[in-house]
C-alpha cells in the first residue's frame, strides 16, 4: 500500500495542474484557517458579547446555504479568469478590515466576512469543474484526498499562528496576512494550463439545476444522502466537544486543543490513503467503511479515559472525510461540464448544510442530555446510515464518455 500511495501522490504532484491547485489550496487555507480564528476573537475582544463571536463563523457558513444558485456562477463564467478574480477581490476587501478598531466597525468585518463565505462557495464549485476537466481522471480521488490533507494540515497550523499573530499585532495583522494568501492563490491560479469553458450566457432553460443532477443520479443520490445524514451527527458530535472536555474526562477546556489536533492528524492520513482506497473498494464500501468508522468513534467518546478520547478524535479524523471525499470525486466523475459548477455546489449545500444546523442542535441537546448518552445514540444513528449505504439499491456508473460542455 505505501508504494501504492507514493506512486500516486508523486503522480498528482508531477501534474503541473494538480500541483498548482494544490499548492494554492495551501496557501489560501493557510490564510484563511489563521482568520477563522481570528475573527472570533476579535469580535469577542471589541464587544465583550460571546453571541457576536460565534455569528462571525456563521457569517462564513450562511452562503453555503445558497450553494445550488452561487455554484451557477461558475457555470456561466470562464472559470480560470473566475478564480483569479475572486481571490483578488479578497485580497483587496481584507485590507479594508485594517480600518476595524471599534465595536462600532464591527460590521465591517461581518461584511467582509458575508463576502469571504460566498466566494469560498463559487470558487470552490469552480475548483471542482476545473480539477474534473483538467487532472487525468484516474488521479481525481488521489488529489481530493491530498487537497482534504493540505486543507487538514493548515487547520494544525495557521489558527495558533492566527492567535499569536493577533495577541502581538492585533487583527489587522491577521487580515493582510490573509489577504496576501489570496493574492499568492490568484497569481498561482493565473499559472493554471487549461482553459476554462466560455460563458454560458443566455437562457438557463435547458440546464438541470445542480439539486436536479444531485437527484436524479441513482450513483450520486445515496452518496452525497449519506453525506448530510453523517455531517448532521458530526454537527452534533462537534457540539459535545467542550462538554466532553469538562463532565466526562474532567479536563480543562484547553484540552480540547489536543483533541482537536488528533482529529486533524487522522484526516490528514485518510487524505493519503484515499485515492488507493477508492482504487481498491467499491465506492460505497470505502464510504461506509468511514462512516462506520466515524460511528465507532463517536459512541468511544463517551468513555472516560484520555487515551481512548484521543484515539477517537484520530479516528473520526480518519473516518469522516471518507464520505466527503468519495461523494466529490463522485460528482467530478458522473456530472457533465456544463453543469459540473452547480452540481458540486448543490452536493456540497446538501452535505455542509446539516452540520451548521446541528452545531446549533447540538448546544441544545448537551444542555438536556447527558453527552454518555447522547454520543452512542448519534453513534447508531451513522452506523445504520453505513449500513443502509451498503444494503441500499445500487446505481449503475455510466460507461460512456464523459458528457463535455458542447454535448450538453
Amino acid at each position: 500500500m505505501g508504494t501504492v500511495t507514493g506512486s500516486a501522490t508523486g503522480r498528482v504532484l508531477r501534474d503541473r495542474t494538480a500541483g498548482l491547485f494544490l499548492a494554492a489550496v495551501v496557501v489560501s487555507g493557510f490564510g484563511s484557517s489563521a482568520m477563522s480564528l481570528a475573527a472570533g476573537i476579535w469580535v469577542k475582544s471589541l464587544t465583550g458579547s460571546d453571541s457576536l463571536a460565534a455569528l462571525a463563523l456563521f457569517a462564513v457558513w450562511l452562503p453555503v446555504l445558497f450553494g445550488p444558485p452561487l455554484g451557477a456562477v461558475a457555470d456561466r463564467l470562464p472559470r480560470k479568469p473566475l478564480l483569479v478574480g475572486a481571490n483578488v477581490v479578497m485580497a483587496l476587501l481584507l485590507t479594508t478590515l485594517t480600518a476595524v478598531d471599534s465595536a462600532g466597525r464591527i460590521w465591517i468585518l461581518f461584511a467582509v466576512l458575508l463576502v469571504y463565505g460566498t466566494a469560498y462557495v463559487v470558487t470552490d464549485a469552480a475548483e471542482s469543474a476545473v480539477v474534473a476537466q483538467a487532472v487525468d481522471a484516474g488521479l481525481v480521488g488521489d488529489f481530493n484526498g491530498l487537497r482534504m490533507t493540505a486543507n487538514e494540515g493548515m487547520k494544525l497550523v495557521a489558527p495558533l499562528t492566527g492567535a499569536a499573530l493577533y495577541t502581538r499585532f492585533g487583527g489587522g495583522a491577521v487580515a493582510l496576512l490573509d489577504a496576501a494568501s489570496f493574492a499568492l492563490a490568484a497569481g498561482l491560479y493565473a499559472l493554471l494550463p487549461v482553459r476554462g469553458p466560455q460563458a454560458a450566457g443566455g437562457r438557463e432553460g435547458g440546464r438541470p439545476s445542480g439539486m436536479w443532477q444531485v437527484w436524479g443520479s441513482p450513483v450520486l443520490r445515496p452518496l452525497v444522502l449519506a453525506g448530510s445524514v453523517t455531517m448532521l451527527c458530526a454537527g452534533v458530535n462537534g457540539a459535545t466537544l467542550y462538554a466532553v472536555v469538562d463532565r466526562v474526562l474532567d479536563r480543562s477546556p484547553a484540552f480540547a486543543g489536543v483533541l482537536s489536533a488528533a482529529q486533524g492528524i487522522g484526516s490528514i492520513t485518510i487524505g493519503l490513503l484515499a485515492g488507493p482506497l477508492l482504487r481498491r473498494l467499491p465506492e460505497r464500501v470505502f464510504t461506509a467503511s468511514g462512516i462506520a468508522v466515524f460511528a465507532l468513534a463517536v459512541s468511544l467518546r463517551a468513555l472516560p479515559y484520555d487515551t481512548v478520547a484521543l484515539v477517537a478524535c484520530g479516528l473520526i479524523g480518519a473516518g469522516l472525510p471518507c464520505v466527503l471525499i468519495a461523494a466529490m470525486t463522485a460528482v467530478q466523475r458522473e456530472t457533465p461540464d456544463a453543469v459540473l459548477g452547480r452540481t458540486a455546489a448543490a452536493a456540497g449545500t446538501l452535505m455542509m448544510a446539516p452540520n451548521a444546523v446541528a452545531l446549533a442542535l447540538g448546544a441544545g441537546l448537551v444542555a438536556l442530555v447527558d453527552v454518555r448518552v447522547l454520543l452512542p445514540l448519534v453513534g447508531a444513528v451513522a452506523l445504520f446510515t453505513a449500513a443502509s449505504l451498503i444494503t441500499g439499491r445500487r446505481g449503475k456508473a455510466p460507461t460512456g464518455p464523459r458528457v463535455s460542455a458542447a454535448e450538453t
